[in-house]
């Protein structure tokens, strides 16, 4: 049976761009700005549902899981993003949270024919990942009917994941597939079907939501600052000197000095500091506070 797009918000064509082709540079830059400022509106509407995920990631978290993004083209392409992004800004494992693509990753490249069509394909990158009931999985398709997604959804509720779908079409497949449906609906492109325009920017901002809540609430942050941040170029290790800085308020030679006592955790430094006490004494509380800091000052 043919495929029928035609009742999908993504595929219609906006009346407000449909002399795009006559426009200036100026012109179509603004209109694509003017539609981007439609994406935060139409994603507060599904707040409830993103906290929702992002509180299903940190139970994933907390018990040993993992959180897998899922998708295919763009939709794929950023969850690999997200996910990529973690362990620097956060300092977790890089099998914490894990970003499929359809067609592996030559597909983050160069589309790779035919992949994302396939439910088996979905099902067995997951499988190859030795998906357990602790983990969550997240699909990402703008269309919301990927069949690499929803293939992977399809197993991982099998396995007794908890499974949440991130669509830009309202009643989506991949939506009644999973157990949350993240349904954001921003409207029709600039350019008709090209999701890669609001869809992809609507996907990301979830995603970010969805990624730093959870890592918020399971301890890789003190106020607002990254303090499981990784050290891995000059620029980051000047970085955690600023983050013992901003918390505590001491000197950069002290800050630099303290990062040192603690093995280069900018956490344990900062406890270090203002509980008063010694690199082991603040690794003993860190432990204590599953790595929260403010506990760890306040143990």
């Amino acid at each position: 049976m043919k495929l029928n797009l035609n009742g999908m918000t993504t595929e219609r064509r906006n009346p407000r761009t449909m002399n795009l082709d006559t426009m200036s540079e100026l012109e179509i830059v603004t209109a694509i700005n003017d539609e981007d400022a439609r994406v935060p509106l139409a994603i507060a509407k599904k707040l409830p549902e993103i906290a929702q995920a992002a509180r299903w990631a940190v139970e994933a978290f907390e018990q040993g899981g993992r959180l897998f993004y899922m998708g295919a083209g763009t939709s794929g392409r950023l969850g690999v993003l997200d996910a990529a992004e973690c362990p620097p800004t956060f300092g977790v494992d890089p099998g914490m949270v894990v970003g499929l693509i359809a067609g592996g990753e030559k597909a983050f490249l160069k589309a790779i024919e035919g992949a994302e069509d396939s439910r088996e394909l979905g099902r067995s990158d997951l499988e190859a990942h030795g998906l357990t009931a602790r983990d969550f999985v997240v699909g990402i398709a703008a269309s919301g009917r990927t069949p690499y997604v929803l293939g992977g959804l399809e197993y991982a509720k099998s396995v007794g994941c908890r499974t949440a779908a991130i669509a830009c079409n309202p009643g989506s497949a991949v939506g009644q597939a999973a157990d949350l449906a993240i349904e954001v609906e921003v409207g029709p492109e600039v350019l008709t079907g090209s999701t890669r325009l609001k869809s992809g920017t609507a996907q990301k901002m979830i995603l970010n939501m969805i990624s730093t809540a959870s890592m918020v609430r399971i301890g890789k942050a003190y106020q607002n600052l990254m303090v499981d941040v990784m050290q891995t170029n000059e620029k980051l290790h000047v970085r955690a000197e600023n983050i013992v800085i901003d918390a505590t308020g001491v000197e950069r030679e002290e800050a630099r000095q303290a990062i040192d006592a603690a093995g280069g955790s900018v956490k344990c430094a900062i406890t270090m500091l203002l509980a008063g006490c010694s690199a082991d004494e603040a690794h003993r509380r860190l432990e204590q506070a599953h790595g929260h800091v403010r506990a760890a000052i306040e143990g």
